[in-house]
């Protein structure tokens, strides 16, 4: 069963601790943390008032099930959940099997007024599924059961699948078939086909089998003004692009039932290598001109000095002689302090991959690059799925992990990269607290490159402290986001937390049109409210 109020499932093997060696390096980084008071499931249930929804055979209004569609993943819902300073909930939850009974329960919403949250696998870290104070009964339609693959045509490279179906189930169901999406978001094992188009998801993988908005061909989206189907045509010059209209729409435009995506067999072969660079600014030109010469990889991810130290001695736990030993090898031949580690990956046919692997080592090595031989590659991949487990164990000592994304063209990389992280890290120096914070890049593209920077503080004395401090922390990386002209969200959407900084990428005359867009197809604003669009366009 999923874990109520973090990330996961109770029984999940990927759940971690924290070892002794890394609680001393937190300590050292930001100061002892304070373990505070957690609050139970049955202390959250005690706060679900009364439903305003009348019977409804297709609606369950139980308090747990509400309590565990209140909220999504974000950092504010983790405090508000473990804190137990929940106030809002929906006032009840459909588990609809097909888009008749989708149909259905918008034709009831429609008639009775109701608040509809579109709910897909629950992992949004930007408040899309979190209901508002309203006095509009909410609500939430669970896509969950809507999970098994319609039909493929393997000719024409295509597959159909309930909006509701989860990452594992995908990629199941193709491979039986000799197919793969390979569409990998951290949040792959819980997040779903039809969340990933609501949100515009990327893969970790994107390089080789491009974002969501190159897998999505067509599908079907049910609507309060009636049901949008998309036809999957392979390419078209006949007006804008339909698609591009549920792409990123969050679930303001209506609720995504069918997902027909473009397919890729699976492959013969693949493999993950790191190299180490002397330098950021040296990494960085080496990710620029892999990616621009086209060199066929299927992701780079490069770390900055920090995230490189941080990673290598947070891996290595208590025992960090290894890392001691790598060290000393490296600064040998040539890459000492200030050092960075790049991840890369090749994937398709064997012929392919060798060619691929061999051409982006040598490129490497003629900037200076030192490539690993003990295996690193194969641990990213082993734990690429593992990070957001790492919220719960650090909680419970006192600490919280939090990250901030975006892109920008390669001319601003370094600039912005710094900036961000440094705004970040001074945020709370106010309160004489310590932010420890770093960044890597993670999908690169010719004209730029996504900024992903992780930070780590403490909570403090109170859950309401520790929602303070995130705030500030938030700003002040939202801000340095928009100065240097990056997009508030390469990602994860946009939702609540990202939607006041939108109107500096859209522009007013965008942001007029998304506001026409939806009330075109939900003219009474009853899909979704409050995500997406600015507070003073909702």
């Amino acid at each position: 069963m999923r874990l109520w109020n973090g990330w996961g499932n109770e029984d999940s093997d990927l759940t971690m601790e924290l070892s002794s060696g890394l609680s001393m390096l937190l300590e050292a980084l930001v100061g002892t943390g304070t373990a505070l008071p957690q609050a139970t499931l049955n202390d959250v249930i005690s706060k679900v008032p009364n439903t305003r929804l009348e019977n409804h055979p297709l609606i369950i209004t139980d308090p747990e099930t509400r309590v565990r569609h209140s909220r999504g993943q974000s950092l504010p819902d983790w405090l508000e959940m473990h804190s137990g300073n929940v106030d809002t909930f929906p006032d009840g939850v459909a588990f609809p099997e097909s888009s008749e009974q989708v149909r259905e329960l918008l034709a009831h919403a429609k008639e009775n007024n109701l608040v509809v949250i579109p709910y897909g696998g629950g992992t949004s870290v930007v408040g899309h599924i979190n209901p508002e104070n309203t006095d509009k009964p909410i609500l939430t339609i669970d896509m969950g059961k809507m999970n098994t693959m319609m039909s493929i045509d393997t000719t024409s490279q295509l597959a159909t699948f309930g909006a509701g179906t989860p990452g594992p189930i995908v990629e199941e169901e193709l491979k039986k078939h000799g197919y793969t999406l390979g569409h990998f978001p951290q949040s792959w094992e819980l997040s779903t086909l039809g969340g990933w188009v609501a949100s515009r998801s990327s893969g970790q993988q994107s390089l080789h089998y491009g974002r969501i908005e190159n897998m999505f061909a067509g599908g079907s989206i049910e609507t309060f003004n009636g049901t949008m189907t998309i036809p999957t045509i392979p390419a078209s010059s006949a007006g804008p692009d339909v698609r591009e209209m549920i792409l990123g729409s969050e679930g303001r435009i209506g609720i995504i039932t069918e997902v027909t995506v473009r397919i890729t067999p699976l492959p013969e072969e693949e493999k993950f290598q790191v190299v180490f660079f002397p330098s950021w600014e040296i990494g960085i030109s080496a990710a620029r001109e892999l990616i621009q010469q086209r060199v066929a990889l299927s992701m780079v991810r490069l770390s900055n000095p920090l995230e490189t130290t941080s990673l290598l001695y947070m891996g290595a736990g208590s025992d960090s002689s290894g890392v001691v030993a790598l060290e000393e090898s490296l600064s040998k031949k040539g890459v000492g302090e200030g050092k960075v580690m790049m991840t890369f990956g090749v994937t398709g046919s064997a012929r392919h991959c060798d060619a691929a692997y061999q051409l982006a080592l040598d490129h490497c090595s003629d900037l200076g690059g030192v490539a690993d031989e003990s295996g690193l590659g194969d641990n990213w991949a082993h734990g690429r799925f593992r990070a957001p487990y790492l919220r719960d164990p650090l909680g419970a000592e006192g600490y919280v992990v939090d990250t901030m994304e975006t892109a920008v063209d390669w001319s601003k990389v370094s600039e912005a990269a710094e900036n961000i992280e440094q705004a970040i890290r001074t945020a709370l120096d106010d309160e004489d607290e310590q932010v420890h914070a770093y960044t890597h890049l993670s999908h690169v593209y010719g004209q730029g490159s996504s900024i992903y920077t992780t930070y780590l503080f403490r909570i403090g004395e109170s859950y309401e402290q520790g929602m303070n401090r995130w705030l500030k922390l938030k700003k002040a990386g939202a801000e340095q986001i928009v100065a240097h002209g990056g997009t508030i969200s390469h990602q994860h959407g946009v939702g609540i937390y990202h939607k006041n900084y939108l109107t500096a990428e859209k522009g007013e005359l965008g942001i007029a049109a998304i506001k026409s867009l939806c009330e075109q197809f939900d003219p009474n604003g009853q899909m979704n409210p409050g995500k997406l669009l600015p507070d003073n366009e909702s």
